[in-house]
């Protein structure tokens, strides 16, 4: 169970890839091949990468790989950049909190409007908890992150292994 939870970015990320390569392809050999383009295949395609870029998130947050500037870091001496590490762990996870929270406004409204995508016809809330789902997983992921690394700096390691 654990190495499911450890893992669950992973469990969607692939099956997301691998189907909208399968549809993409698909959609070209019709369009040059047989000159008969598919009029579902563009849009499930892109909403396919939504739900995939959301996993994403999740995941180089777990991996603790998410955008930061090291330059901005740097400047400041080597015994505060820890805790400046750590300041920007909760930035992110209060950014992740917002966009979650955020998401289910939207997500309400959007079921509320019961309204369809163009080309399939499935209801756009699936659609739309993609950024709810996933920073619900990033908020979540980042609570890991700034547990981690508030027990290194209380038993005084730091990121290089030295004392801080």
């Amino acid at each position: 169970m654990k190495y499911i939870l450890d893992h669950v970015e992973e469990f969607f990320m692939i099956p997301l890839i691998f189907a909208m390569s399968i549809i993409i392809f698909v959609q070209v050999i019709m369009r040059y091949i047989f000159q008969n383009s598919l009029t579902w295949s563009e849009e499930l395609a892109r909403y396919l990468f939504v739900w995939l870029v959301y996993f994403s998130v999740s995941y180089t947050a777990r991996r603790e790989k998410h955008i930061r500037i090291d330059a901005a870091i740097n400047l400041y001496p080597k015994k505060l950049r820890p805790y400046i590490e750590l300041l920007s762990e909760i930035i992110v996870l209060a950014f992740s909190v917002f966009i979650a929270v955020t998401g289910v406004t939207v997500f309400k409204k959007i079921t509320w409007s019961g309204q369809l995508s163009p080309a399939i016809g499935i209801p756009m809330q699936f659609v739309y908890a993609a950024p709810l789902v996933g920073f619900v997983l990033t908020a979540i992921r980042q609570l890991q992150c700034i547990v981690r690394r508030a027990g290194k700096l209380s038993h005084g390691e730091t990121e290089e292994g030295t004392e801080v």
